[in-house]
């Protein structure tokens, strides 16, 4: 069976009480429960994984690559300005994925402008509230029922 799995970084336990304003009011479970639903219907494992420790996160990232994992969804949340050792767990397992956030972080500080992620990732999602996962989930199930032809 193919396998999703979805990373959720520091903070987003706190999601629907966490300034809804900026980042919506669905809380993480509901998140996780309606991606969860449309990869079970699409005949698709969902995993969802959400840590406040940047080694935890860099462990489950690692865990993906032997686990049988073909995507990764990611909300780095903080990490994605600071942590070069998820990004570089992201690289060293090689799986594709997508770089979800919730609110435009090129809207907010400056220092929020700089990913660690982008340049690797498939694609980036942000500004869409909790639609931008369902949107990268849409990617990765269409990626993965159509993979790439390979030349002959």
């Amino acid at each position: 069976m193919m396998q999703i799995l979805v990373i959720h970084g520091p903070n987003l336990n706190l999601l629907g009480t966490r300034e809804p304003g900026i980042y919506g009011a669905q809380t993480l479970a509901q998140i996780d429960a309606d991606l969860s639903e449309k990869a079970t219907i699409a005949g698709v494992e969902l995993k969802s994984f959400q840590s406040n420790h940047e080694g935890a996160l860099v462990d489950r990232i690692q865990a993906a690559g032997s686990e049988g994992c073909q995507f990764i969804i990611i909300n780095p949340a903080a990490y994605t300005h600071t942590s070069v050792a998820m990004a570089d767990a992201l690289a060293a397992v090689a799986l594709p994925f997508v770089e979800v956030h919730l609110s435009n972080i090129h809207k907010r500080e400056s220092f929020r402008h700089h990913s660690f992620f982008s340049a690797r990732a498939e694609g980036v999602i942000c500004g869409l509230g909790a639609q931008g996962y369902q949107l990268a989930l849409a990617y990765a199930l269409e990626k993965l029922k159509n993979p790439p032809k390979r030349p002959t």
